[in-house]
């Protein structure tokens, strides 16, 4: 479930982190792991304010799970490195993915390589320079490169 953070007003992102867990909450209780996808937007002009208030939010909802309930995190890619390396550290948490969120893959690849424990989760930049327009070789050869720099950028 994806929800926008387009400003960092304290009361609008604990809204949407809030809303996150409740109805995570209620995916854990059917027996799923649920993804939490509170997107910061890349072109917030209070980007990095925003990314600080989702990670105190998501903490703080963190630690109010029981030792059971297990989650995923799907967040846009941070202003600081390894900004999310408290989530990503918690027993909680199965895994953190990041969104390439807009950024071109190179700039994606190079932000996520930054960023400790994250894996790419990016649709968009896996497709960045395919068309229909190509050969099979040369789609076959540009994605193979593309799945290669992403996987690259996901193993730091």
């Amino acid at each position: 479930m994806r929800s926008v953070i387009k400003v960092s007003n304290p009361e609008g992102v604990k809204s949407v982190v809030d809303q996150q867990f409740e109805i995570g909450k209620r995916i854990i209780a059917a027996g799923l792991v649920p993804i939490l996808e509170p997107e910061v937007d890349i072109n917030s002009s209070t980007k990095g304010k925003a990314d600080r208030c989702c990670l105190d939010l998501l903490m703080e909802n963190i630690k109010g799970l029981d030792s059971s309930q297990k989650i995923m995190l799907k967040l846009s890619l941070p202003d600081q490195n390894n900004h999310y390396a408290p989530c990503i550290e918690h027993p909680n948490v199965i895994r953190v993915v990041a969104l390439s969120g807009g950024y071109s893959r190179e700039e994606a690849n190079a932000r996520l390589s930054r960023n400790q424990g994250m894996t790419a989760s990016f649709s968009r930049a896996l497709t960045e320079g395919l068309s229909a327009g190509q050969t099979d070789s040369e789609f076959n050869q540009k994605l193979d490169s593309t799945i290669d720099s992403i996987f690259q950028a996901s193993i730091t």
